[in-house]
C-alpha cells in the first residue's frame, strides 16, 4: 500500500468474491490506497474487512450511498451484479468518481452509453475490469501478432472459456438469474472471448455475428452456454464458446498465414507474475525437409515475468490515468471506453441472433 498523499483513494461498492482479489491489489499498487468499502449492511461490510485482514484505516459503509459521498474517496470499483452497474456507475460518475467496473460492462451498449456518457460529462475516468489486458504478457503477444515476417496475415481465431461450477451455481448463483446477471455465461465467459478476438483484430469490429444453433438456457432465459462466429469483410473469421456446463478451459489460438499463437490460460496466467505463450513461426517449419510422423514441430515457448500480478496491474493503469486527470495534465483517456463499447455491442449481436432464431446480425457501431 502507498503512505503517498497523492495515492489514488479507492472505494469499492460490494464485498462480491472478486472484491477481495481487488482490494489485495489496490494495497500492492503504489500508486493506490484502499480507502472505504461498503456493503449493503454495516456489519457484512464490517465482517468482510476482518475476514480478510483490510488496514484498520479502512472506512466501512453500511451502503453504497454513503461511500459516494465520501469526498476522500478518488475512484470507484464497482463488482456488483452486471444489472446494478448502470445505476451505480452513474451514480459514481455524477458524484465526480472515476469508474473501475467489473466486466461484462452492462446489461447492453444501451446502459453502457448511459454510464459512459455520464463519465464523459463529469470527467472521469472509466475503464473496465478486463484484467488480462494489463499483464505485460498481453502487449508482448502483440508484438509478435503485429510482426508481418514472424506472423504474416491473419486469417483465423477461436477463443474459449468453459468452466462446471456443478448444479447448486446453476440454480442459485447471480449469474443464472435475470434480474441480477441475466447475460450468463456470455457475459461471465464470453466476454473474455469477444474482447480477445478484437484485441487480436486491432478491435476492428466484425461485419456481421452469427451464433451457433444449439445455445442452452435456463428457465428464465439466461444464457448457460453458446458458441458463435464473427466474420470481417476482407475474409477474417473467428469463432468463439463460452459455457457453464464444459470442463475448465482457456483458450486462445490466432492463426496466420506464417505463424501461430496460442494460450491455455489467457484471461488468468497459471502463474500470477509469469505468463507463458506458445508461438509457432513459419521458419521453423520447412516443408520440403518434412519426414513422417513430423509434421508438427514443437513451438516456441515465450515467458514473460513481471513484478506485479495483472490485477495489480491494471490498478495501477488505472491509477495512473486518474492521477493525470486530477493534475489536469490529461482528460479522460477514451481509449479504454471505446473498448469495452466494442466488446459490448459484439455481445448485445451474439444474444441477438441467439433470439432471432440463429440469424446472421449486422453490427452498427
Amino acid at each position: 500500500m502507498s503512505d503517498d498523499e497523492n495515492a489514488v483513494r479507492f472505494g469499492i461498492l460490494g464485498c462480491a468474491n472478486i472484491s477481495i482479489k481487488l482490494c489485495k491489489a489496490i494495497n500492492k499498487a503504489p500508486n493506490s490506497k484502499l480507502h472505504a468499502i461498503a456493503s449493503r449492511s454495516v456489519e457484512k461490510a464490517e465482517s468482510f474487512a476482518t475476514e480478510h485482514n483490510l488496514p484498520k484505516t479502512v472506512k466501512i459503509y453500511g451502503n453504497y450511498e454513503s461511500l459516494l459521498e465520501d469526498d476522500e474517496v478518488d475512484a470507484v470499483y464497482i463488482p456488483l451484479p452486471t444489472g446494478l452497474h448502470v445505476t451505480w456507475a452513474v451514480k459514481a460518475a455524477e458524484r465526480r468518481k472515476h469508474v473501475l467496473l467489473e466486466k461484462p460492462a452492462a446489461m447492453s451498449v444501451a446502459e453502457l452509453d448511459r454510464i459512459l456518457e455520464a463519465c464523459e460529462a463529469h470527467g472521469m475516468q472509466f475503464m473496465d475490469g478486463t484484467m488480462w489486458m494489463h499483464h505485460p504478457r498481453t502487449a508482448k503477444m502483440k508484438e509478435a501478432l503485429s510482426d508481418a515476417q514472424r506472423f504474416g496475415q491473419l486469417k483465423w481465431i477461436h477463443s474459449c472459456l468453459t468452466y462446471n461450477p456443478g448444479p447448486e451455481f446453476l440454480k442459485s448463483s447471480i449469474r443464472v438469474k435475470a434480474d441480477l446477471d441475466g447475460l450468463g455465461a456470455l457475459g461471465d465467459c464470453g466476454w473474455y472471448c469477444i474482447r480477445a478476438i478484437l484485441w487480436a483484430v486491432d478491435y476492428e469490429l466484425p461485419k456481421s455475428v452469427l451464433a451457433f444453433p444449439g445455445a442452452i438456457l435456463n428457465e428464465e432465459g439466461v444464457i448457460i452456454s453458446c458458441a458463435s462466429s464473427m466474420h470481417w469483410e476482407d475474409g477474417r473469421s473467428a469463432t468463439f464458446h463460452c459455457s457453464f456446463l464444459s470442463h475448465i478451459t482457456f483458450d486462445l489460438t490466432v492463426l496466420g498465414t506464417k505463424g501461430c499463437l496460442r494460450l491455455h490460460d489467457f484471461p488468468l496466467p497459471f502463474e500470477d507474475n509469469l505468463g507463458y505463450a506458445t508461438f509457432l513461426e513459419s521458419s521453423e517449419l520447412d516443408y520440403a525437409k518434412i519426414q513422417p510422423g513430423m509434421w508438427c514441430p514443437k513451438p516456441n515457448e515465450h515467458v514473460v515475468e513481471t513484478q506485479f500480478s495483472q490485477e495489480v496491474c491494471m490498478v495501477m493503469e488505472f491509477a495512473d490515468l486518474v492521477q493525470k486527470v486530477k493534475r489536469c495534465e490529461m482528460k479522460p483517456q477514451k481509449t479504454w471506453p471505446v473498448f469495452s463499447r466494442k466488446t459490448q455491442l459484439v455481445l448485445d449481436a451474439v444474444k441477438d441472433s441467439i433470439h432471432r432464431g440463429y440469424q446472421p446480425v449486422q453490427i452498427v457501431s
